[in-house]
């Protein structure tokens, strides 16, 4: 599993092609350059996988029941415009247009790596989503991590 750290500004050029900054790039495992896959995020995002872990990231739909009305759509909305990219000769990925227009990417984006995934921003709708003030995080923070199920805390 691919393992991705940080935040970088970036612009997209006229053709939709993104110059992935170099402190990223190196943490894009070897020989996974020409198999990427990136597809519609939450929020309006993008994220961009390595090949096997968007395939495990596309197993766990595997438990959904395929005979339910409301999990098939999640399963087709869910792989709804999944596309294979690849970083070319001058470190640029293309963003398809229809993944474009769904992130509402104009020029500037912010790339926000994190465990297995690359997301990509348009940077007012990034700005937007990390709003948060110090005890809005800290109170999310203690009622997702404060105390689990078994009572104790992580």
């Amino acid at each position: 599993m691919a393992k991705f750290l940080g935040e970088f500004e970036c612009k997209i050029d006229d053709k939709g092609r993104i110059a992935l900054p170099s402190k990223l790039r190196v943490q894009i495992p070897s020989g996974m350059e020409s198999s990427l896959v990136i597809n519609r995020g939450f929020e309006k995002c993008l994220v961009v996988y390595v090949m096997d872990d968007w395939n495990k990231e596309a197993e766990k739909l595997s438990v959904l029941n395929e005979f339910n009305r409301e999990a098939r759509k999640f399963i087709r909305q869910y792989n709804n415009g999944a596309s294979l990219i690849s970083v070319d000769n001058a470190s640029r990925v293309l963003i398809p247009k229809n993944l474009q227009e769904y992130a509402e990417i104009k020029d500037k984006v912010i790339l926000s790596a994190y465990n297995n995934k690359i997301e990509i921003w348009s940077e007012p709708k990034y700005r937007e989503e990390m709003a948060f003030d110090a005890e809005e995080f800290g109170a999310l923070a203690e009622k997702l991590l404060g105390k689990r199920d078994d009572n104790t805390t992580i």
